[in-house]
């Protein structure tokens, strides 16, 4: 029989059905609540924020710490200077007749014999000096190369001796000093004082084995703000300008000890020196000097030209003393080198004393390139296999005939970088091409 529904039943399942289906709508919220909600989410943003921030500070120094706290620092430039040259107004003022300049001559010899020069004249010209040698005298520091020893009972005994710093350079993280190499050869620390007697630590930045000067580096941070407000790096003059008879002054240690200064004149320039790797100008004077606590030389205008330098004879310091004179190394020449230094570099070295094959000697027969008079014992060039006389032609597919291009381009070199070098070298009947393989070192 077909089942028999209730009425009453069926409407009870439609109505709960329709109670299942229905939405349970929540009231619109008010403008109070959507304040809060916007002040909540406002909250928490900030909230994120700040353990962002604090979590990338950590990272970033933990980060630091690993790398061994190594930061960049900024590089320091130094301009090359050009020898000078006679220019083509030089060349016209060459030409003047005779005529006028024996006028010229004459009317400056009677204005030298009707002028009367008194003391006030003198003093004067000596004032305007000692104002320029005391402004540049504000960049040179004491450096101390403190030294742990023991004496005879095994008790330690610190021991500093005190050597003349030029401040060179002064960056947003550094003063970059000057000093006789010396100063930090054999140094288990370094002190550096400023002339109002503050002392900062100090380490060697780089050094230079072959002209004996090294870079002392120091901290900024490590040195008080109205220290740093009073210190001004040196301004590098350019030694190609100086000229025989030209005042000067030694400021550093040209007494022996530090801060001291003596005023002198150019005696002589000897120019194109053979050195390791370049030819220089070496400025002669009778001034006071001491190479081995630093002297620094400087022009009438404050700027620093040169330092004190061994003796070139195998006499040194006799032959020096016998003479009454001062060698001194101009800084024009060695500008490429003070800013590898100053950038904590080392300074390639090819190792060889050189000249070029002049026409003179070409018309001998000798090829035209580097003469090397002396491969340095042990050197780069040396130990590769270059010997006295050979005949340096090209490296690296570059040709070399003059020594300011093969200076030029060993300043270019890095220490490490394998090169290839082409000489001649004298047989019994001709000359004989070979080909080295010299590994750069540092000077």
């Amino acid at each position: 029989m077909p089942e028999m529904r209730d009425p009453g039943r069926e409407t009870g399942e439609n109505e709960k059905r329709q109670f299942i289906m229905e939405k349970v709508v929540r009231p619109p919220l008010t403008k109070g609540q959507i304040i809060k909600c916007v002040l909540a989410l406002l909250f928490a943003a900030v909230i994120f924020g700040v353990v962002a921030a604090v979590s990338f500070i950590f990272t970033q120094s933990a980060a630091e710490r690993m790398a061994g706290n190594k930061t960049i620092e900024p590089s320091v430039s130094i301009p090359k200077d050009e020898p000078a040259e006679t220019t083509a107004v030089a060349e016209s003022l060459l030409e003047t007749t005779v005529a006028e300049s024996e006028d010229i001559e004459e009317q400056v010899q009677t204005a030298l014999e009707n002028y009367r020069y008194t003391v006030d004249d003198l003093n004067s010209l000596l004032g305007s000096l000692r104002a320029e040698v005391q402004t540049a005298a504000k960049s040179i520091v004491i450096v101390h190369s403190v030294q742990q020893e023991v004496d005879w009972f095994d008790n330690p005994v610190e021991t500093a001796g005190l050597y003349a710093g030029a401040i060179i350079a002064n960056t947003d993280q550094e003063l970059l000093i000057l000093t006789p190499e010396a100063a930090v050869e054999k140094a288990d620390s370094i002190k550096v004082t400023f002339n109002n007697g503050t002392d900062v630590d100090g380490r060697m930045k780089q050094k230079d084995t072959i002209s004996g000067m090294a870079i002392v580096s120091i901290n900024t941070a490590d040195v008080e703000e109205s220290v740093l407000n009073s210190v001004e790096a040196m301004p590098l003059g350019n030694s190609y300008t100086v000229k025989e008879g030209d005042l000067i002054a030694a400021i550093g240690s040209p007494a022996g000890i530090v801060h001291s200064v003596d005023y002198g004149f150019v005696s002589y320039i000897l120019k194109n020196t053979q050195m390791v790797d370049q030819q220089c100008r070496v400025l002669y004077s009778d001034i006071l000097a001491d190479v081995d606590r630093g002297t620094f030389l400087v022009n009438t205008s404050g700027e620093l030209i040169g330092w004190a330098m061994e003796s070139l004879e195998s006499t040194s310091g006799e032959g020096r003393a016998k003479r009454g004179v001062t060698e001194f190394m101009g800084i024009s020449d060695y500008k490429g080198i003070l800013e590898k230094l100053s950038n904590g570099l080392g300074a390639p070295c090819f190792g060889i004393v050189g000249q070029e094959v002049s026409d003179s000697m070409s018309a001998q027969g000798l090829p035209k390139g580097i003469y090397v008079m002396n491969a340095v014992t042990d050197g780069p060039a040396y130990n590769a296999g270059i010997q006295n006389g050979d005949i340096i032609t090209a490296v690296d597919n570059t040709q070399m005939t003059l020594m300011k291009d093969f200076q030029s381009m060993v300043e270019r070199l890095e220490c490490g970088q394998l090169i290839n070098v082409i000489v001649e070298r004298n047989g019994r009947d001709q000359y004989t091409e070979l080909e080295f393989q010299v590994t750069v070192s540092a000077r």
